[in-house]
């Protein structure tokens, strides 16, 4: 994949870009505290898609959001569309992981008359919760917010140790060479070693969440053909049952499970390369 950057009202927006000109258009959404190379493996095996995957805002080679932003998801959303709009695509597909999948299933709910077709991996609507645990939530991410300008960045001797904290963070989910990828994306050099080049403040907690009939309705007003790739054993944070029930609301969906991890697009991708088939060029 060839390295690109994209001047938008979000700052520069940086990705990685593979495939042809003049094939379907696909834009590329990573996970949480990954970056555009999540998609690299699997580039290898898509030729026929002219596959633009980008840095989200706060992530990889991305500008970070001025100190007044929040990280939210609707951020997220409106940076995505605006490096569509900076491509010069009015209308194109969607590719997603994980919190990139969250989103790329709220732009295709948000704006249908520009998404042709959407592809969610481990995935589908937001991550919600329960309304009475509004308050609570909102409290503790003020109380994060207030502590972050005293925290320090850990500095990492060398790329390989923090290769292995990032393995550690993983809890077993990411095989070697895909944090690799990551991992060398994901760094800048300071004195001394490296640090994470993503905004700290992406670890902070999130402010606001949405209830389940939020995301449902979301869900539900997706108009496009839309695939949804699951690994197997589900992630407890979105279980077997809940994902099934979010798939069903699809008006033109299906869902595919098969074994993995949470990131098997990277530690699987000829399979879930498979998976995905001639779903961007049907018409």
């Amino acid at each position: 994949m060839r390295a690109f950057a994209l001047e938008t009202a979000f700052g520069t927006l940086a990705g990685l870009r593979a495939g042809r000109a003049g094939a379907p258009r696909v834009l590329a959404l990573h996970g949480w505290l990954d970056n555009a190379a999540s998609f690299v493996p699997l580039s290898a095996h898509l030729p026929d898609i002219d596959l633009v995957a980008i840095d989200m805002p706060g992530h990889g080679a991305s500008a970070h959001l001025p100190a007044a932003a929040d990280y939210l998801l609707i951020a997220f959303l409106r940076a995505a569309f605006a490096a569509a709009d900076a491509l010069g695509w009015e209308r194109f597909s969607l590719l997603g992981h994980s919190l990139g999948g969250v989103i790329a299933s709220l732009m295709a709910s948000a704006q249908p008359r520009r998404i042709e077709r959407l592809l969610t991996i481990e995935a589908l609507g937001a991550l919600t919760e329960a309304e009475e645990r509004t308050t609570q939530r909102l409290r503790d991410a003020l109380t994060a917010y207030a502590a972050l300008p005293g925290k320090q960045l850990r500095v990492f001797p060398d790329v390989a140790t923090a290769i292995r904290a990032r393995l550690r963070a993983g809890t077993g989910d990411l095989g070697e060479a895909a944090a690799t990828l990551l991992v060398e994306r994901g760094l800048r050099a300071v004195d001394g070693g490296f640090v994470w080049r993503s905004d700290p403040r992406l670890t902070m907690p999130t402010a606001v969440r949405m209830s389940e009939a939020q995301s449902r309705d979301l869900v539900a007003h997706i108009e496009c053909p839309t695939r949804v790739i699951y690994a197997e054993p589900a992630q407890t944070y979105f279980p077997e049952a809940l994902r099934r029930e979010r798939a069903g609301l699809l008006r033109h969906g299906e869902l595919i499970v098969m074994p993995g991890s949470h990131h098997l697009h990277m530690d699987d991708a000829p399979g879930v390369a498979a998976a995905i088939g001639d779903f961007f060029h049907a018409s």
